[in-house]
């Protein structure tokens, strides 16, 4: 298996999931997906799906306010439907699990710029998948 770049989609593990998700029907996608952010999510040892998990997090986050469209060559041939509000939690948890692995994926990257370009591009799905603070106030305070 390869890497090729630090982006969502540069190794062939997210590569032959977008595949995947390419030739599944439209009704077993979201399953494929929650499938993949769940077992990373719970995963005890060695995170097997966190590229996938990676790659999915970018798919749900071009769904979102201020999330960037997924436009590459690796990536899904084929559109994406809208995917459930409650899969960003999950993504966003994934990616933190995935993040605070020190064993795992963040510990494969022999040039420390690609370590930080990776760590920065895991930072900025996570904000665009963070739940929006509650925009009703909880407390009135009276001066």
């Amino acid at each position: 298996m390869g890497t090729w770049d630090t982006g969502p989609f540069d190794n062939d593990t997210a590569a032959d999931f977008a595949n995947a998700l390419d030739d599944a029907e439209p009704e077993v996608r979201e399953a494929l997906i929650r499938g993949v952010l769940v077992r990373t999510i719970d995963a005890t040892g060695y995170l097997a799906e966190a590229d996938q998990a990676v790659a999915v997090a970018a798919l749900l986050a071009a769904q979102c306010p201020g999330g960037e469209p997924v436009d590459t060559p690796y990536g899904l041939e084929t559109p994406m439907p809208a995917f459930p509000s409650d899969l960003r939690a999950l993504a966003d948890e994934a990616l933190a699990r995935i993040a605070s692995d020190e064993a795992g994926p963040a510990s494969n990257w022999v040039d420390p710029e690609d370590w930080k370009q990776w760590r920065a591009i895991l930072t900025r799905l996570r904000t665009v998948l963070a739940p929006p603070p509650p925009s009703i106030a909880l407390f009135e305070v009276q001066p």
